[in-house]
C-alpha cells in the first residue's frame, strides 16, 4: 500500500460525531504510515462568524428549536439539487481552493456532507478522488453528489437507500462508522469496578447527560432508582458543570448508589461495566455502544438523523425509544428487571457492529483513488 499519498480530511463541528470520526481516521492514517495528512474544519476556517452562528442554532435546535431542525433536515431534501439557489453549494469554496493549492492532496475524505467539495471538481475540472464517510445509520440526500467517488456506510440499510436514488452498488461499501480504537480493545473489567468504586454484584445504569443534558428529570430519576438495592447509577455530565453541581445533593444522599462524573476520557471503561445506558441517538455513541454490546434507552430523539437512528435501532431490537420523560423510569426499571430481554438486546446491538472500520475504509480509499485517476485518464484519451 502506497503511504506517500497526501490526504485532506474535511469535517465540521455540528455535533461531536463528525469531528470524532475525522480524528479517528487521522489516527488510523498515522498508524498505517501516512505522514501527509491535513485535517480541516472547513466552515470554521472559511467563515468563523457564520460557523459560530450556525453551530449555535444547531445546538439550540436540540432543546428549544426542534421544529427549526425538522425544517432544515427534511427541507434540504427538497432543495439539495437546486445549485443556483443554494448557498450551501458555495460556502467554503475559497478556503477549499486555498487548501488544495497549498497541500496538493491526492485524496479528499469528507466526514461531513460538504457539497462544496464535489462541486469544486465540477467547476474547476480538477479531479481529486473524493470519498464520503457517513456518520449515521440513515441517509440524508445532502451526502449525495455525482462527483463523490465512493460512500462508506454503516449498514446495508443505508446502502439500499443510496441505490434507490441512483448510486451504483460498486460505489458503496458497508464498513460501519469509525470509532476510537479503545472501544475495540479487550480490557479486563475488575480494575474498572475498583477505579469507579462500583459493586460488581449490582446492575449499572449509565446516563450520558452530555453538554446539554439528556433528561429534564435526571435528579428525580436518580433518587427513585437509588432506592432499588440492585442498581447503581452513573451520570456522566461531560463539561456541563451546572448539571453536575445540581446533582451533588442527590449524590451526597446516596454516596454508595450514585456516581456523578464530569468529562470522562476513557468512557469505554464505563460502557464495559454498564448493563444499559440512557443517551441521545448520535451515530458515534450508538456505534460505540454496539462495539461493546450496551443496550440503549434513547430519550426524545430530535427529528432528523437522531430520530432515524433511533428508529433503526429500535427496529433491530437493540434500543428502547422513550419520547416522554414520565415514561423513562418505567422503561429503565422494566428493562433492568428483565434479564432475558436485557441479554437479547445486548446480542442484537452487538450484531450491528462492524470491526476495524477506520482501517477498512482507509485501505479501500487508497485502492479506489488509483482507480479514479485511471478512469479519468482513460476518459481524457477518448
Amino acid at each position: 500500500m502506497k503511504t506517500d499519498k497526501k490526504i485532506l480530511l474535511l469535517t465540521a463541528n455540528y455535533g461531536n460525531g463528525h469531528m470524532q470520526v475525522a480524528k479517528t481516521l487521522h489516527k488510523e492514517c498515522e498508524r498505517l504510515g501516512f505522514n501527509n495528512v491535513v485535517v480541516s474544519n472547513l466552515y470554521e476556517e472559511s467563515n468563523p462568524i457564520f460557523s459560530e452562528i450556525t453551530q449555535f442554532l444547531y445546538l439550540k435546535s436540540f432543546s428549544i428549536g426542534k421544529q427549526f431542525y425538522r425544517l432544515f433536515y427534511y427541507g434540504v431534501d427538497k432543495m439539495y439539487n437546486k445549485r443556483k439557489f443554494n448557498l450551501y453549494y458555495k460556502v467554503g469554496n475559497k478556503q477549499l481552493d486555498y487548501l488544495v493549492r497549498k497541500h496538493k492532496p491526492d485524496i479528499i475524505i469528507n466526514t461531513f456532507p460538504m457539497i462544496v467539495v464535489p462541486e469544486y471538481r465540477r467547476k474547476t475540472g480538477r479531479v481529486i478522488p473524493t470519498f464520503n464517510v457517513l456518520t449515521d445509520f440513515c441517509l440524508h440526500k445532502i451526502w449525495v453528489h455525482e462527483n463523490i467517488d465512493k460512500y462508506y456506510v454503516a449498514t446495508d440499510y443505508v446502502k439500499e437507500k443510496l441505490i434507490e436514488i441512483g448510486t451504483h452498488p460498486n460505489d458503496i461499501k458497508i464498513t460501519g462508522i469509525p470509532i476510537r480504537s479503545q472501544f475495540e480493545e479487550t480490557v479486563p473489567t475488575a480494575d474498572i469496578y475498583t477505579k469507579y468504586q462500583l459493586d460488581p454484584s449490582k446492575k449499572n445504569l449509565l446516563i450520558m447527560a452530555g453538554a446539554h443534558g439528556v433528561l429534564k428529570n435526571a435528579k428525580e430519576l436518580c433518587e427513585t432508582l437509588a432506592k432499588n438495592d440492585d442498581v447503581q447509577i452513573i451520570v456522566v455530565c461531560g463539561k456541563n458543570t451546572a448539571l453536575k453541581d445540581s446533582l451533588e445533593e442527590i449524590r451526597r444522599a446516596y454516596p454508595q448508589k450514585i456516581k456523578i462524573l464530569g468529562y470522562v476520557e476513557r468512557i469505554d471503561e464505563l460502557f464495559r461495566v454498564t448493563d444499559c445506558m440512557i443517551t441521545k441517538p448520535g451515530g458515534i455513541t450508538l456505534t460505540e455502544a454496539s462495539a461493546l454490546g450496551v443496550p440503549v434507552i434513547l430519550y426524545k430523539p430530535v427529528p432528523g438523523q437522531e430520530k432515524e437512528n433511533a428508529l433503526f435501532f429500535e427496529e433491530k431490537g437493540a434500543a428502547i425509544v422513550v419520547n416522554r420523560h414520565e415514561e423513562i423510569l418505567h422503561a429503565v426499571a422494566s428493562l433492568l428487571s428483565d434479564e432475558k430481554r436485557l441479554e437479547q438486546m445486548k446480542k442484537n446491538i452487538k450484531s450491528l457492529h462492524s470491526k476495524n472500520s477506520a482501517e477498512t475504509i482507509l485501505i479501500d480509499i487508497i485502492n479506489e483513488s488509483d482507480k479514479v485517476y485511471s478512469r479519468y485518464r482513460e476518459r481524457a484519451l477518448v
